[in-house]
């Protein structure tokens, strides 16, 4: 199966910009972007006026209009499309996700303090689906249009990759993504870990385990190091919570690296405080990694 990079499309600029980003990320792993749009069926707020086949010529034409856009941008990438009709979005985008390396979705922007607002079509996609979905936020001015981030990249310079991980579970799947992200890029991982100690906990008994669980993060990323020498890493075991933490570092990040627990439950669709947190709050895109 010919794997690609999938970026769910409505055509509101959150949606064109991260087609943009997927279009960027579809050549830094020199596989085809694919262009997907899920039409939901009608609902009691849709308009009587509306019909299916309006609906249907739309998608199509948006689709088709995003396609030569970004073909026009990036004439060396394959750039594919495909109407799903009749299904909810989460369930449409969680099939397209299945086929592909990972999913991209637009996030609203609230602005450079406040971050994404991440509706429940999001929420339910990432919770939905176990490849690695990424939210992009829209840069101010025309939707679409080169980023900082675009433009660091054309310049052949890169910010950091942010990692946040926890060194009590084992985040395989998640540290696999964000070294893989860094060395595309050859940009610098910053990984980071926060921690609180009890209310009540001497000045030393603070020290001794700030400076074990810099040892433990340490250890962790020995492994991983040896397999991506290439790749700058900056250990961050940082006192605090983890979300405060995660979301501060984002501000002069290029991507945010979280992971998602994959729950058993069927009915289950909690992606954990922290993720839920960062998702609403980061200043740049966020990578949600499900893991086990």
């Amino acid at each position: 199966m010919t794997r690609n990079v999938a970026v769910g499309l409505d055509g509101t600029p959150e949606s064109l910009a991260a087609a943009e980003w997927a279009a960027r990320e579809a050549l830094l792993r020199r596989v085809p972007l694919h262009l997907v749009h899920v039409e939901a069926g009608p609902s009691a707020l849709t308009r009587p006026a509306i019909t299916p086949e309006m609906r249907r010529t739309w998608a199509e034409e948006m689709l088709e209009r995003a396609a030569a856009d970004v073909r026009q941008r990036h004439p060396q990438l394959e750039v594919t499309t495909r109407h799903f009709a009749g299904q909810q979005p989460p369930a449409g985008l969680a099939t397209a996700a299945s086929e592909a390396d990972l999913l991209v979705l637009g996030s609203r922007g609230l602005g450079s303090v406040a971050g994404f607002l991440l509706g429940s079509v999001g929420l339910a996609t990432v919770s939905a689906t176990e490849q690695p979905v990424v939210l992009v936020r829209a840069a101010k001015g025309r939707a679409g249009a080169p980023s900082d981030s675009a433009q660091a990249e054309a310049s052949g310079e890169y910010r950091d990759v942010v990692l946040g991980v926890d060194i009590r579970q084992d985040c395989d799947a998640v540290m696999a993504f964000a070294f893989d992200a860094a060395a595309r890029r050859a940009a610098s991982l910053r990984v980071v870990h926060g921690w609180t100690m009890p209310p009540v906990c001497t000045h030393y008994a603070a020290v001794d385990a700030g400076e074990e669980i810099a040892q433990a993060l340490s250890d962790m990323l020995m492994p991983w190091r040896q397999k991506f020498p290439s790749v700058n890493v900056v250990e961050q075991a940082l006192f605090g919570g983890a979300s405060r933490q995660l979301v501060h570092e984002s501000a002069d990040a290029e991507l945010v690296v979280i992971g998602r627990r994959i729950q058993d439950a069927p009915l289950a669709a909690h992606i954990g405080p922290v993720t839920h947190a960062v998702l609403h709050h980061s200043a740049a895109p966020v990578a949600v990694i499900a893991h086990r």
